[in-house]
């Protein structure tokens, strides 16, 4: 059962719902032992008392807030929650807005919120008042020693509070070196954009995510159980790998390349079209039998993606 990394309650104006905060991503990426190479020994990490150099247990260091040059004011898990009981026990909607009107670079991380106890009620109450008015609730809460910024978002059955990042942690563009808007100074025409509209038309489809997943992942673990196969297990091969140019070279025909990328993806969609008619309902490719799905190892099968709450259901 999932462990709630929070509890507390979401507060807006004089309604009060009992909630456990729960992460809302998991990470599928490939877990690599840091080794001595002399003696493929691990590496360890100690902390130690950097006066007497002797290591120190995790139940002997606390948190310190250096208010002078090396003096300092101990700080317990329990001051943290003293300095504001309510703060840090509530995800306080303040304003209620339209999602859209939150820029993407704003978003950060997902949570799911889930009521407590006997409390269903109000939490589909709420839930389901965002949903028909089509907002998100702007929030501030507490996560251990910090105050976050976060929406509240209905998707389906549950709430999400998506972790918010301040403006101030938002970082400008005025030092990146972006086109205008003057299109015909840079030589760009109506004809290409057309054309360019066309190929993202070609290239439209509804939203699945669980057709996306880590195909560098794949390549890293077809990598890696080559190595094993062929013994290479502690050797290591710094050959360096092949460069790929960031910048073609030369002048580039915009329009050449969007009219082949355009046919190309035309040609594919008839393709994908024809296969579907001709093919009967009763011959469509059969899954891979069980036991052939079970000789790849586990590591090696990529996890179904997580998708990010963007919008409201």
């Amino acid at each position: 059962m999932a462990r709630a990394i929070w509890k507390g309650s979401i507060s807006f104006g004089l309604v009060s719902i009992p909630v456990g905060l729960f992460s809302a991503e998991t990470r599928d990426e490939i877990s690599f032992r840091q080794l001595d190479k002399r003696n493929l020994a691990p590496v360890g990490y100690k902390k130690y008392n950097k006066q007497t150099g002797k290591e120190v247990e995790l139940d002997d260091i606390v948190k310190g807030y250096e208010y002078e040059d090396e003096r300092y004011v101990l700080i317990s898990d329990e001051d943290l929650k003293r300095a504001n009981p309510e703060k840090t026990q509530t995800v306080d909607i303040t304003d209620f807005v339209n999602l859209e009107d939150i820029d993407p670079e704003y978003f950060d991380k997902p949570y799911y919120l889930a009521p407590l106890k006997k409390n269903a009620k109000a939490y589909a109450l709420l839930r389901e008042a965002l949903k028909r008015s089509g907002k998100v609730g702007i929030a501030k809460v507490v996560i251990r020693s910090r105050e976050y910024l976060g929406a509240v978002i209905p998707h389906n059955e549950v709430l999400v509070l998506e972790i918010l990042r301040y403006p101030h942690e938002i970082r400008g563009v005025d030092d990146l070196e972006l086109p205008g808007d003057e299109l015909e100074k840079m030589g760009v025409t109506d004809r290409e954009v057309k054309m360019a509209e066309m190929l993202i038309d070609g290239m439209t489809a509804e939203w699945d995510p669980s057709k996306y997943h880590d195909t560098y992942r794949d390549d890293l673990m077809a990598l890696i159980h080559k190595k094993i196969e062929s013994g290479q297990t502690e050797v290591l091969d710094e050959t360096p790998a092949p460069e790929v140019d960031a910048e073609p070279k030369g002048v580039i025909d915009i329009m050449s390349l969007l009219k082949k990328s355009v046919e190309a993806t035309s040609k594919h969609r008839a393709g994908d079209d024809e296969e579907e008619e001709e093919r009967p309902a009763a011959k469509k490719k059969a899954a891979k039998p069980a036991a052939a799905k079970a000789d790849k190892p586990k590591s090696a099968r990529p996890a179904k993606p997580r998708a990010r709450v963007r919008k409201s259901a």
